[in-house]
């Protein structure tokens, strides 16, 4: 057989190739099986990419495939090698094979026709769409290769099990489609089998053929569509107005949306008809008059379809918009119930929303502007609407008609921002008023001169008006969405400049206040002042205006609480608490982490003088009844001490290129205050500052120093005295922010900490310390305060110390294991999820036994590391499934509602393991898993809920 092969289908070009490779005395012997053996599929696809073959060599090949050997009777291999050699030689002798004119097409049909092996057809395909976008000669046999391809279409293969070769059914379809689509001479074939897949039953079968239209439309043009576009839309409606599939539809409007667009590039002529304008016509006559039936039950279909139409180009939008949009306005007026008006305005929503992708409104040609007045007092009544979904559509609306330019006219756009503001601050429903702020935010930088000029005042006469009325049961609602709204347009430099100062002079006078209620408002203040500073970061200028206008301004008002706390207690007393502090680090620290260095050099040339020498001279109102001195000893300057986090706030955020005046010397007094203050907020705000400085200090001499004092002043403190709680942070922030760098000094102290753990009266913080180590921190020691932060430092530490934690607690006491648990429990939940499926199974008993652990803490932790490896390693996890089932049904009903919840969703993600290693424990599960179902907490029930439904349903067909 294989002799046979050799010898009759591979002789004539065999022949001819070894002509050319071997020379005439190597023909004389090549009808023998043995040299004729040497020729193999393989070495015939190297040699047809071969550059030194002789002209007219690669004809004469192809000329002696065609002729000689049926192709379709050979093995794969040997189609596949035919594919080959043909694609080879279109790539390297193109121009010789052009020479043999339509012969070469006729010649590849016949190659190719009756091919079924998929591996083959990708390459046929590829041959065919060559043939078609190289220009190779087609002559009259263009419908026998539309023929002899689009027999496949539409593609049905599902590839077989561990296939080896790979090739998804996807791969064919695209493959298909770019020869289906590659060129207008197909058209009057392949339109009509489209129409025909269209109508088909199959799902799949219609969305290839959607597709495949879409992509035709590309390269198609009028004379190829003409006669086909009533029953290409005729197929096109009747899918969208009655298919179930959101697939479908959205495949069909993609496609009408192609048809317009490809009508729309077709040049008119005197002589000609416009296609576009009868298609359009077509469209409009079928779908009109659904947008006036009462029962509106074919409305969205419609709209839909229209507005698929007429996004396709401009010509299309007016052609459209200009019967759709005043019919639409009609409608909205005859409907009073809010619900229609609300689907009515969504579809006028759509038609306004396509042309924001032309942009300016054309005065000649837009109906837009025609009808400027309805459209405007539509979308204005709808924002009066008692209904709350009638005004969100309506506030969606606002936004677009603002968006284009030229639309709104001066007086309209003064309404605007009337409805704003009245919704913003006095509408009840909260999703109306968020959504006002956002839409004020939106339009503010478009129209920064009306928005500064009117509603900042209107706002800023609503913030000092409600301070007046201090009876109003309203009064903190109205405060908040003030603050809220003034932030919300604080998006341009223009108005910042406005806003800022208003929010700045209600701090001022909450700060001369003495309610108690003034916390809380300082803290809403300094929320509207964060979210300003976040949108003033990527501005330069406004950055710099909102930093040197801020900054010094907070520093004052903070500085004069502080420096009278010892002669009048009560004033400005609420700048002082914790809760106020933390709230102002946010705005200090996103007003500094943007700055340019040359101006962030400005910057910390005035204010670490402030917190070193007492120097107030660049402060506001600089008139302080005390000097500022912080770092000086007195339990008078408690107050000023507490000031500090307002200086881990700048210089945290500070370019790392940013060089800090005199920072030895701040280094040492921060150690000092860090060891020594008896209030544990200063004493943490001191540590974190000590350790976002180090961590950011060039390496050399001096980092070793001060690290060594750090040391010195650190280790007697822990071994004995009452400050070994401050110590112990100090120890904590200073290794994470050595960790974060790789700084050799960090092993040691890591080593340090975990020696701790063994200490009966530290060991629980230090555990818990783990956590800081592993966490992101939210103000200092993260990336965007220019931290240095190396990649995959939790992996390193992972590594590096999670052996001697298990060391650890196989060599501790009783009492003080759970805090090898606790330490470890937290590194796991901190590292990524790949690393700690690769190290599961080594600590998988430790995790089981950490679940036995009596804190609260450790439980949860462990609960929250389990629930995503049952998903993520079931195979694992299920050795152990009787372990993990019993534990999880114990902690849910732990006396603490988070252990319930945390078992109870790990009991909800044991169904991911094998149903096989489930089932034996499923009637228990189910009668466990009632006793939750009455607890007294909803959250709790909730997960009780999910977790028994889905044992229920274990095991089930089709599951």
């Amino acid at each position: 057989m294989e002799a046979g092969l050799c010898c009759s289908l591979w002789k004539p070009w065999a022949l001819a190739w070894r002509t050319q490779i071997l020379g005439r005395e190597g023909v004389a012997s090549s009808c023998c099986h043995k040299s004729c053996s040497s020729v193999t599929p393989c070495s015939r696809r190297r040699k047809s990419m071969c550059e030194v073959l002789s002209p007219g060599l690669a004809v004469s090949v192809l000329k002696a495939i065609f002729q000689e050997v049926h192709v379709q009777s050979l093995m794969q291999l040997d189609r596949h090698t035919v594919y080959s050699i043909i694609t080879n030689f279109m790539g390297t002798r193109e121009e010789e094979l052009k020479g043999l004119g339509a012969d070469f097409t006729f010649g590849f049909i016949q190659v190719m026709d009756g091919e079924k092996d998929p591996r083959n057809l990708l390459v046929a395909f590829q041959i065919v769409h060559d043939l078609i976008t190289k220009n190779y000669t087609l002559g009259p046999f263009v419908e026998e290769l539309f023929e002899v391809t689009s027999c496949y279409f539409p593609i049905d293969f599902t590839p077989p099990p561990n296939d080896p070769h790979g090739i998804q059914r996807e791969d064919l379809i695209l493959s298909l489609r770019a020869v289906l689509a590659s060129t207008p001479q197909f058209a009057e074939f392949l339109l009509p089998l489209l129409i025909e897949k269209m109508d088909s039953d199959l799902q799949s079968a219609k969305l290839d053929s959607l597709q495949t239209l879409t992509a035709c439309c590309a390269i198609y043009g009028q004379k190829e569509l003409q006669e086909f576009l009533p029953s290409l839309w005729s197929s096109l409606r009747r899918e969208v107005f009655q298919t179930a599939s959101e697939k479908v539809e959205a495949e069909c409007l993609a496609a009408l949306h192609s048809l317009s667009a490809c009508l729309s590039r077709s040049v008119l002529s005197s002589d000609t008809e416009d296609l576009l304008d009868s298609f359009l016509g077509s469209i409009l006559q079928d779908c009109r008059h659904h947008l006036c039936e009462p029962d509106m039950k074919l409305v969205w279909p419609s709209a839909k379809l229209l507005q698929a139409a007429a996004g396709a180009s401009l010509r299309a939008y007016h052609r459209v918009t200009r019967s759709v949009l005043p019919l639409l306005l009609e409608q909205y007026t005859k409907h009073p119930q809010s619900s229609q008006r609300r689907t009515i305005l969504e579809m006028l929503l759509g038609f306004l929303e396509l042309q924001q992708k032309w942009g300016h409104v054309e005065e000649d040609e837009s109906t837009l502007l025609s009808l400027r007045a309805p459209i405007c007092s539509v979308v204005f009544s709808a924002l009066t609407d008692p209904s709350v979904q009638l005004q969100l559509v309506g506030i969606r609306a606002l936004i677009v008609l603002g968006s284009l330019q030229g639309f709104l006219s001066p007086s309209d756009l003064e309404l605007v921002v009337d409805h704003l503001i009245r919704l913003a601050l006095h509408e009840e429903d909260s999703q109306s008023s968020e959504a006002a702020m956002e839409a004020a935010g939106s339009l503010a930088p478009l129209y920064p001169k009306v928005f500064s000029g009117r509603m900042v005042p209107r706002l800023e006469e609503e913030l000092q008006s409600e301070r007046e009325e201090e009876s109003s049961r309203d009064h903190c609602s109205l405060q908040q969405r003030c603050l809220q709204a003034l932030a919300a347009v604080s998006i341009h430099t223009s108005i910042v400049r406005e806003t800022v100062p208003v929010l700045l002079q209600h701090l001022r006078k909450v700060q001369k206040g003495s309610k108690a209620r003034n916390t809380q408002d300082v803290v809403s203040v300094c929320q509207s002042l964060h979210r300003v500073a976040l949108q003033c970061q990527q501005d330069a200028e406004g950055c710099w205006y909102y930093h040197q206008t801020v900054v010094p301004c907070l520093l004052a008002m903070a500085v004069q609480a502080a420096t009278q706390e010892s002669t009048h207690p009560l004033l400005g007393k609420a700048l002082l608490e914790e809760e106020v502090l933390a709230a102002m680090v946010p705005v200090i620290s996103a007003a500094t982490t943007h700055l340019s260095p040359e101006l962030a050099a400005q910057s910390v040339s005035h204010v670490v003088p402030l917190f070193l020498d007492g120097e107030v001279s660049f402060l506001p109102q600089n008139s302080f009844p005390c000097s500022f001195q912080p770092f000086e000893d007195g339990e008078c300057l408690e107050a000023q001490r507490r000031l500090v986090v307002l200086l881990m706030a700048f210089v945290c955020s500070l370019p790392r290129n940013v060089a800090i005046p005199q920072q030895e010397r701040l280094l040492r007094e921060l150690l000092a205050l860090s060891c020594s203050c008896n209030c544990p907020f200063t004493a943490t705000t001191a540590a974190k500052c000590f350790a976002g400085l180090v961590n950011k200090h060039p390496a050399g001499q001096q980092l070793d120093e001060i690290l060594q004092l750090a040391v010195n002043r650190m280790e007697p403190g822990l071994a004995e005295g009452p400050r070994r709680t401050q110590a112990l942070t100090l120890l904590l922030w200073v290794t994470k922010a050595l960790v974060l760098r790789y700084h050799p000094l960090s092993s040691r102290l890591t080593d340090k900490l975990l020696g701790l753990l063994g200490d009966v009266e530290l060991g629980p913080a230090a555990a818990d310390g783990f956590s800081l180590l592993m966490a992101e921190s939210p103000d200092v020691l993260h990336k965007d305060c220019h931290a240095d932060v190396r990649i995959m430092f939790r992996q390193r530490f992972f590594t590096d110390n999670v052996p001697k934690l298990v060391q650890g607690f196989h060599g501790a006491g009783p009492d003080v294991k759970a805090n090898y648990l606790k330490g470890l429990s937290h590194v796991l939940n901190h590292l990524p999820k790949p690393v700690l499926v690769t190290e599961l199974p080594t600590l998988l008993s430790l995790l089981l036994e950490a679940l036995s652990c009596s804190d609260r803490v450790v439980q949860l932790s462990t609960l929250s590391c389990l629930q995503p490896l049952l998903l993520e390693a079931p195979q694992i996890m299920s050795l152990h499934v009787d372990t993990l089932v019993t534990k999880f049904l114990s902690l849910a009903s732990s006396p603490t509602m988070a252990v319930r919840i945390a078992a109870l969703r790990c009991a909800y993600a044991l169904t991911s393991l094998p149903t096989t290693v489930l089932l034996p424990y499923k009637a228990r599960v189910i009668r466990a898993l009632a006793k939750p179902l009455d607890d007294k907490k909803r959250l709790v029930r909730k997960e009780a809920v999910a977790a028994r439904g889905e044992w229920f349903l274990l095991g089930s067909p089709g599951r």
